[in-house]
């Protein structure tokens, strides 16, 4: 493990826990979703390392054990950060992996910074390409209400709010399809966030239009996401991220909640080393 600097300026460099397997193997860059850490992706690391490749997570400013500033939490700094890494590291010909929130990241890194050091990117249960649900984009899945009930709830009482919002993250029609210890490690992370840092990502997530940034993936993309999703549902993210994105691969889990890389380990973790393989 070790801390990698973020610059952004003479007074906004932060540092950004990062953990690597390291290696000779082609780089894979995990990148988790909201409101967890790098750890969350502990059952995609050990397989993919197993197949070969070198692995890298990271934890977003704000949360788990990366520093947690007042500022920066939209994804043009998101973007930045995981550029941070990729030079740090001198990663090249990398496979970025985001899911949930984290595919955010993906689709404005290649806006911002191009594809040079990328070989290919993954969707997976990710945000993209425009959650809130407005005049211009009436297919998106978070209406206005949904949203502000979020937000109150966070506001109002953290701990509880995390405890149902992980509960729903592996839930399908109102049953948890994943261990109880699963669930319980989930809300272990989600309360390393930092509370501002949260409502700011929250915000984000929620609110940042990716239809443009779609247009810059021109490598070669997987969407990976789960049918029963009713955090981030499919009809209104993954199928349209497939459709945006010409020639992109789209692999669909039945049956799979938000959380479909730990409900459906085994299904998620073939479907990416098939993707890398490729």
């Amino acid at each position: 493990m070790s801390e990698i600097t973020a610059h952004h300026g003479l007074l906004t460099d932060i540092d950004l826990h990062v953990d690597d397997t390291g290696g000779a193997g082609r780089p894979v860059v995990l990148i988790h979703g909201w409101p967890l850490s790098g750890e969350s992706w502990a059952h995609q690391v050990p397989a993919l390392e197993e197949a070969g490749y070198r692995v890298v997570t990271y934890d977003r400013r704000g949360f788990g054990r990366s520093d947690k500033p007042r500022t920066g939490y939209d994804y043009d700094t998101f973007a930045d950060d995981l550029h941070a890494v990729l030079e740090a590291l001198d990663l090249r010909d990398a496979t970025l992996v985001g899911f949930s929130m984290g595919g955010g990241e993906v689709a404005r890194y290649l806006t911002r910074h191009g594809a040079d050091r990328v070989r290919s990117v993954v969707f997976a249960a990710a945000v993209p390409p425009y959650l809130a649900q407005t005049d211009d984009n009436p297919e998106g899945p978070l209406d206005a209400d949904t949203a502000a009930g979020m937000e109150k709830g966070l506001k109002d009482d953290e701990k509880a709010f995390y405890h149902q919002f992980t509960t729903d993250f592996f839930s399908v029609d109102g049953e948890l399809t994943v261990p109880p210890a699963e669930q319980a490690e989930a809300e272990r992370l989600a309360n390393q966030a930092d509370h501002h840092a949260a409502l700011k990502a929250m915000e984000a997530f929620a609110t940042t239009d990716f239809r443009d940034d779609l247009r810059n993936v021109t490598v070669p993309a997987l969407i990976l996401h789960g049918d029963s999703d009713a955090t981030v549902p499919f009809e209104g993210s993954g199928k349209r991220t497939h459709a945006a994105i010409p020639g992109s691969e789209l692999h669909v889990v039945a049956g799979a909640p938000h959380g479909v890389n730990v409900s459906h380990v085994d299904e998620f973790n073939r479907a990416l080393v098939d993707f890398l393989q490729r």
